[in-house]
């Protein structure tokens, strides 16, 4: 149900402090100064002129020209311009100092020229958001994960009393269904965590009991339960899964528990079983395989190993996941010192090395970007820090602007922007680049204190969850389609020319037709 009220303040660009008037100064010098540059300057007539300047009359003749050459020809070919200007444009090309230039190397570098400035473009685009959402959940107790299944477009939402809420793709509450488990007679059994194994077709679950049970979405029983690993010395409370879409086969299940220990199950052929069924074992497909931790650790199932470090000493570990970019398992913690650990994959693969960060006053959970190399850590100090992963002594920058605790952030990573969600239910979102925040949302959220969050931001859907213990609310981004003139309501099924007429038909999958004069 639409929450009606809900206020969306949304302040761009906003000023933090007594630093931000001069940084956004900063922005707008760098973009009159892009702005004036002359290969920014050029138009598509300009670049013919210049191609023609290249031309040999010998076919398979490369045409090379010198500093001088370059400066001197170019005011003529394309008519304005100083020679200074195509001099620091030669200069730019020329990169390697190799002393000429070519067409092809002129164009290579506005290519780059081209997409760098699309990339700016992305990085300064502020979404626009439909009114605040609260979801008709059927949750009784805290909402521990909100995943998205790309093979069946659902959400999946899950409780800690371990309730399964199936959404469809329009966010229509499907069904719900408990998950359940054999130590479901312990009177405080507790689900912690969920991950989607897509490459498999299964989720994972967490709970309590010291387990993981892995759930099949295609079988014939709806989530019935495949594998449950039993046995952990500690009770895993953060979960994460990855796979390699060139080898869907190699796969990692990474988890953290309150002792302090991270874990890892790397598997190796998944598609075909991620456990091996011992010859003893029932031959009944859909009877619940247990596997005990102890097992996996002497190396009895061959087609998975373990991998693990105890780094955190006796901390909860909040958070857990395995970066293939970097090759190691990331986790953290609120404690100061090994706050967030980075234990990276020796070439053997099956042995770990630590690097940790000792972050004042600890986080509450952190984000990777790939492409731009950096961590992102929401700081209890009400900071949040970006990190350079190799680097361990000090942040490589600082956003500054909440005045609460965060709890949590996660990248656009499109955008390469980041957004962070702070204790007093203020929304952030920052452009990395200049590191500034360039958006402030703050909706009317539940007026309570005392809560649990969860921050989930679909990024393919544009759909930003954050949930308030058992309550869900949903913040949609506006579309950001080029506002051009549509001749019909509903989408076009048919296009057709008569000839007689003269006019294209379109039909319309409500039954309208309309008729165009042929220009």
């Amino acid at each position: 149900m639409s929450s009606q009220n809900a206020a969306l303040e949304l302040n761009s660009r906003s000023q933090l402090g007594p630093k931000s008037p001069e940084r956004t100064e900063g922005v707008t010098a760098d973009q009159d100064y892009a702005a004036s540059l002359l290969e920014n300057q050029l138009s598509v007539a300009d670049f013919v002129k210049i191609q023609r300047a290249f031309e040999s009359p010998e076919p398979r003749e490369t045409i090379c020209m010198s500093r001088e050459e370059f400066m001197h020809r170019m005011t003529q070919v394309v008519g304005w311009g100083t020679e200074e200007e195509y001099g620091e444009l030669y200069d730019k090309v020329d990169m390697a100092q190799e002393g000429f230039i070519t067409w092809d190397k002129l164009t290579s570098f506005i290519l780059l020229v081209l997409y760098e400035k699309d990339e700016r473009a992305k990085s300064t685009v502020v979404p626009q958001w439909k009114d605040l959402e609260f979801l008709p959940v059927k949750h009784k107790d805290n909402i521990q994960k909100v995943i998205f299944l790309k093979n069946s477009c659902r959400y999946l939402t899950i409780s800690k009393e371990g309730l399964l809420g199936v959404w469809g793709e329009n966010l229509k509450l499907q069904e719900t269904l408990p998950i359940t488990s054999d130590a479901t007679k312990l009177k405080h059994l507790w689900v912690t965590s969920l991950v989607s194994l897509e490459n498999v077709n299964k989720i994972a679950v967490a709970f309590t009991s010291k387990e993981i049970c892995f759930y099949d979405l295609l079988s014939k029983e709806e989530f019935s339960c495949q594998y449950k690993l039993q046995g952990l010395k500690g009770t895993p409370i953060c979960m994460d899964y990855w796979y390699d879409s060139l080898d869907a086969n190699e796969s990692i299940l990474s988890f953290g528990d309150i002792t302090g220990k991270v874990q890892a199950i790397a598997f190796t052929a998944a598609l075909i079983s991620l456990f091996e069924r011992p010859a003893s074992a029932c031959e009944d497909e859909e009877a619940t395989m247990t596997i005990n931790w102890a097992e996996l650790l002497s190396g009895c199932h061959k087609c998975c190993h373990i991998l693990e470090h105890k780094l955190h000493h006796g901390d909860w570990v909040r958070q857990v996941t395995y970066n293939a970019s970097l090759d190691a398992i990331l986790s953290s913690t609120t404690s100061n010192t090994n706050t967030m650990v980075l234990a990276w994959r020796e070439k053997s693969r099956k042995h770990l090395k630590m690097t940790s960060f000792n972050i004042a006053q600890g986080i509450h959970a952190f984000d990777y970007h790939s492409q731009l190399n950096l961590i992102a850590t929401a700081g209890i100090n009400n900071k949040v820090c970006l990190w350079n992963p190799y680097v361990v002594s000090k942040p490589v920058g600082v956003l500054w602007g909440h005045s609460a605790s965060v709890i949590a952030v996660q990248f656009f990573a499109e955008r390469k922007q980041l957004f962070s969600f702070s204790k007093d239910k203020v929304l952030r979102l920052w452009d990395i680049q200049y590191q500034l925040s360039i958006q402030r949302i703050a909706c009317s959220f539940p007026k309570s204190q005392d809560f649990r969050c969860l921050f989930h931001f679909d990024e393919a859907h544009g759909r930003l969850f954050i949930s308030f213990n058992n309550q869900l609310a949903l913040l949609a981004m506006k579309s950001e389609a080029s506002k051009r003139v549509k001749s019909h309501e509903k989408a076009v099924t048919c296009v057709l020319y008569n000839s007689v007429l003269k006019q294209p038909t379109q039909h319309e999958a409500n039954e309208d037709i309309l008729l165009y004069n042929d220009p």
